[in-house]
């Protein structure tokens, strides 16, 4: 069975970075969570990172930007996390690779887990186009990542490989 990877907070868990989650109302979603495809996996309680946890922003660039060296993130308080958030995008990729996951939704605006927006490093609540750094490393390793607003998109594509065997 081909598995989706999902953000720990995605239906509700509460494990935000202000220990809430992200409800899911979807017959897709429900779906899946019936025929056990949906891995569940938080970037930033693989690294230790605690909830409640102060927010933290790209700045200075986005995500490729930080894969590659260039960008940071930070935390509000001024604490330099890039390191912890370089590890935890590898460790999805690691997750989702173990899973055989074919594609991924994820929790838009998030420093890890965006897929079409961030915060743009004012934390002001500026979104800015981009992808959180798990997001851009699991496309780079070739896995499709649609945000919780998109699932009948990744519906569609996973019933495709579904079809196509």
């Amino acid at each position: 069975m081909r598995r989706v990877l999902v953000s720990g907070c995605l239906g509700g868990s509460p494990v935000r970075f202000n220990a809430t989650g992200v409800d899911v109302c979807s017959p897709i979603w429900d779906r899946w969570a019936a025929e056990g495809r949906l891995v569940s996996f938080c970037p930033e309680l693989s690294v230790g990172l605690p909830v409640p946890r102060p927010p933290a922003e790209i700045i200075g660039g986005v995500a490729a930007e930080v894969l590659d060296g260039d960008g940071r993130v930070r935390e509000v308080t001024g604490r330099d996390v890039t390191d912890l958030f370089r590890v935890a995008a590898r460790r999805a990729v690691d997750r989702a690779r173990a899973a055989g996951v074919v594609l991924a939704v994820l929790v838009d605006r998030s420093p890890t887990c965006g897929t079409s927006q961030v915060h743009d490093g004012s934390f002001t609540g500026r979104t800015i186009p981009g992808r959180g750094l798990a997001a851009e490393l699991l496309v780079r390793a070739g896995i499709p990542v649609f945000h919780q607003g998109q699932l009948t998109q990744a519906a569609a594509l996973l019933d495709g490989l579904d079809r196509d065997g």
